[in-house]
């Protein structure tokens, strides 16, 4: 059998596999920038109402504020070519700003960010936007997995974002 993305995907999508999160975020990083931002927005859009504790209960918002402000003073072309920035840990003032957060104040700085799309806010999915089969294959895998493995997916592919300028 060849190893293509979906044959991939078919196996390691069970959640009982131990190396199931591991798999999935290496299907997640093997998407183009703007596949992985439809597919964390519509991971927070679907999963949204479980992913919210997690994502602000274990996290201290004030550190990300100041970033969600400057989103909000941007034009919606400016947001979407900073979120491919943070995404393609290009070395920009605010993709380092984003890489110094925690893990999980990343985390809930996406599903901040999801909800000022929501508002309008912040440039939401384009209305033309057709989610390739790749991005809704890797989104029913993550939504097989259990709570704690998705929130570790989610976690872990926005925790290597951006850039640490402090990171060796």
């Amino acid at each position: 059998m060849a190893y293509t993305y979906n044959s991939a995907l078919n196996y390691f999508a069970n959640p009982q596999l131990a190396d199931a999160v591991p798999a999935t975020i290496s299907l997640f990083k093997r998407l183009n920038t703007d596949d992985q931002l439809a597919l964390l927005w519509f991971a927070y859009t679907q999963m949204g109402k479980s992913i919210t504790p997690a994502a602000t209960g274990a996290a201290r918002l004030q550190f990300a504020e100041g970033l969600l402000d400057q989103f909000k003073q941007m034009s919606h072309e400016e947001q979407l070519q900073v979120m491919r920035d943070i995404t393609n840990k290009a070395n920009t003032p605010i993709s380092r700003s984003y890489g110094i957060l925690t893990n999980n104040n990343k985390l809930a700085f996406w599903y901040q960010l999801a909800e000022l799309m929501k508002e309008g806010v912040v440039i939401p999915v384009p209305s033309y936007y057709k989610m390739s089969s790749d991005v809704s294959n890797l989104l029913a895998a993550i939504e097989r997995l259990d709570f704690s493995q998705q929130i570790t997916v989610l976690r872990q592919v926005v925790a290597d974002m951006g850039i640490d300028p402090f990171a060796s």
